[in-house]
């Protein structure tokens, strides 16, 4: 069959659409001939564990900043946690503001900006931090 063709036989009505489906964190996302997402720009998407994350790294640096605790091994053992993984949340408040911003209103890109690589060493340079 051609490419998005229509065919009327014996009364039926056969439409063919090429599509593909991919699926993305989960969840299944058209894609139409040309590439581009079919039908509507995709919603956006909320990433919780990020957003606690951000939540948490946020608070724990405003213990530390008011001498609630003097060093971030001290709060790691308040909060019953690892100290290396509350050393590593706590760089999160060094992300530029528009990419903080991005993630709370859920308009990240999930494939480039996940927990993982959030946690991962990264440039505190602003506009190093997009790459």
């Amino acid at each position: 069959m051609a490419k998005g063709a229509i065919h009327n036989d014996a009364g039926s009505l056969t439409v063919t659409v090429p599509i593909t489906f991919r699926k993305r964190g989960g969840r299944k996302h058209v894609i139409s001939p040309s590439g581009a997402d079919a039908w509507a720009p995709p919603r956006a998407r909320v990433d919780n564990a990020m957003v606690k994350a951000l939540a948490r790294a946020h608070r724990w640096r405003k213990l530390l900043d008011a001498g609630r605790y003097q060093t971030v091994r001290d709060l790691a053992e308040s909060e019953n946690i690892n100290p290396s993984y509350v050393a590593r949340t706590l760089r999160l408040t060094l992300l530029a503001p528009d990419i903080v911003e991005a993630i709370l209103d859920g308009r990240h890109d999930p494939e480039r900006v996940t927990l993982d690589r959030l946690m991962e060493p990264f440039s505190v340079v602003w506009r190093e931090q997009d790459r």
